[in-house]
């Protein structure tokens, strides 16, 4: 079978440049000489993952308790939880995994961090904490310097809990385009957090870990001085947002959705059986926020639920028919995975196989 034989509408992944990105992104880590943790919210397949770890990654990162349940379950032994465990019902879920793997979890507050060290003590082995940073993107994390040094402070005398390092996402960068203010982002991001480390070690604190990621700026940050760590998750399938970033291009992206034309009601207007149910509206109605592979004659113009509206720019070509299949590169790829209960596996244009998404929809 060939992929444009697959019925309509379907999510397929190009094997052959899934393992050249995570080839390029373990290599790119080698050099820089800092550990990768690829982040797995953006494929959820722990097939995915055993692919990153078998090419060198150190461990994995999870965006929630559910998703590191996932990926235990496929064996997986250290797991980075990116995001606060707070509440008995999770923390006796996070028991259960440290009982057969390494997990370490973020925080941002003495709240947390009381729960995780009562769950230390009470299981005999301290929890390896992150300490989120907020270097920017003001999301989670208290601002580097005085503030994350007084909570560090306080978190030392809870007992049950063992610092690991700073933790950050630069997710502010997704706005800035031009590579060298992208390129002063990070050092400023990456000054923050080593001068926060040493005055923490003036006080006889260590924090020895400083990690970080985000698949536009993990390139620069691989670079910097005191990273230990990265943690890009978008680069094994990337999207238009990459091409736009500049960090990826149409034959890097491994990820699509074949979709049908189904209606052609003007000469330069079609419609394809693919909406936001399949491709989200995140970036809607930004140039190239949708694009058509090989095709740049053809343009997403808006979509609703179940219908892709596009626009045929006539003057470069009029191929294009009802029946005709087209593959479509999503603008943010992760939420796009979760729309799907399995992927058509292909190599090239042939279909080689399934992939279930396993962590679908695991949000708790």
């Amino acid at each position: 079978m060939q992929v444009f034989d697959i019925d309509t509408p379907a999510l397929v992944i190009d094997l052959d440049r899934v393992h050249a990105n995570i080839s390029s992104m373990a290599a790119r880590a080698t050099t820089g000489g800092v550990r990768l943790r690829p982040h797995t919210k953006t494929h959820k397949m722990p097939d995915i993952a055993r692919l990153q770890i078998d090419a060198g990654a150190s461990g994995i990162t999870c965006a929630k308790l559910s998703e590191a349940e996932v990926m235990v379950r496929a064996g997986f032994d250290d797991i980075l939880i990116a995001f606060p465990i707070y509440g008995a019902s999770k923390l006796a879920r996070l028991q259960a995994l440290r009982e057969t793997a390494r997990i370490q979890v973020s925080l941002d507050s003495l709240e947390v961090a009381r729960g995780l060290g009562a769950l230390g003590v009470a299981s005999g082995e301290d929890v390896e904490v992150m300490v989120e940073v907020d270097t920017g993107l003001h999301r989670m994390g208290l601002e580097p310097g005085e503030p994350t040094i007084e909570l560090v402070t306080q978190l030392v005398e809870i007992k049950g809990i063992t610092i690991v390092g700073f933790l950050t996402h630069a997710g502010h960068a997704y706005g800035v385009h031009d590579r060298s203010a992208r390129a002063d982002l990070v050092r400023r991001e990456l000054d923050d957090l080593v001068s926060t480390q040493h005055r923490l070690g003036e006080l006889g604190i260590e924090v020895r870990e400083i990690s970080v990621g985000s698949s536009p700026t993990v390139d620069e940050e691989m670079r910097q001085r005191g990273v230990t760590e990265v943690r890009p998750g978008t680069y094994v399938f990337n999207d238009t947002t990459m091409i736009r970033h500049g960090v990826a291009t149409q034959d890097t992206c491994a990820a699509h959705v074949v979709a049908t034309v189904v209606s052609r009601p003007s000469h330069d207007r079609f419609v394809v059986d693919a909406g936001t149910k399949c491709l989200t509206s995140d970036g809607m109605g930004q140039p190239g926020w949708v694009q058509f592979a090989g095709r740049e004659e053809l343009s997403m113009e808006f979509m609703n639920e179940e219908h892709g509206v596009g626009r045929l720019d006539v003057s470069r070509g009029d191929s294009l028919a009802i029946g005709d299949k087209v593959l479509l590169i999503p603008s943010h790829v992760c939420p796009v995975i979760n729309l799907f209960d399995h992927a058509i596996a292909t190599r090239g244009e042939r279909v080689v196989g399934q992939l279930e998404v396993t962590g679908r929809g695991k949000v708790r």
